[in-house]
């Protein structure tokens, strides 16, 4: 596995890059529609991977890939260059500095909300809005469920972990009475 050091340097460059031409809306939908064609069809990466495939093979597929759909200059470079120096398999991860990097710089903080059940839109929306007059800043909820948690909700920002489930409540309860 490649140090997460090195995948850095690569999405904080592009981030740079994409903020100095203001682009950013226009870099980020391109990666996205990349990553839908991976998650898709997960054997293009294990052929851009793979030693077995000629260099050129591989510029060729990418080629038409790009034909197909179509992507800026600079989307286009930065694929090239994940190509030629064999970290095109990192693409998601890459990716997803990318992201953290142009939500740092976009003032955007990104929170995972965990819950028992689904939360509605309503309450995501809520939840978002509480966030950011807590936070100060605009808010991205990643909503999760995890069914053990039986209500409430656990709200992680960072490494900051703020737990409000009822889990949480009764293991507290219990020290609690254990402890008298």
């Amino acid at each position: 596995m490649i140090s997460s050091a090195i995948l850095g340097r690569y999405a904080r460059s592009l981030a740079e890059v994409v903020f100095e031409d203001n682009i950013e809306h226009e870099v980020t939908e391109d990666l996205a529609t990349y990553s839908e064609i991976f998650r898709a069809v997960p054997a293009l990466l294990d052929v851009f991977h793979s030693p077995a495939v000629p260099k050129e093979s591989k510029e060729k597929i990418m080629n038409e890939l790009m034909s197909l759909y179509p992507v800026s200059s600079v989307s286009s470079n930065f694929l090239r260059i994940l190509l030629q120096h064999n970290r095109i398999r990192y693409f998601e991860n890459i990716r997803d500095i990318y992201q953290k990097s142009v939500n740092e710089r976009k003032g955007i903080v990104t929170v995972t909300v965990t819950s028992a059940v689904p939360l509605s839109d309503q309450q995501l929306s809520a939840l978002k809005g509480r966030l950011s007059g807590i936070t100060g800043r605009m808010v991205n909820v990643e909503p999760q469920t995890d069914s053990d948690l039986l209500a409430g909700i656990v709200v992680q920002m960072g490494s900051t972990i703020f737990d409000g489930s009822v889990r949480t409540q009764l293991a507290e309860l219990k020290r609690r009475l254990s402890e008298a």
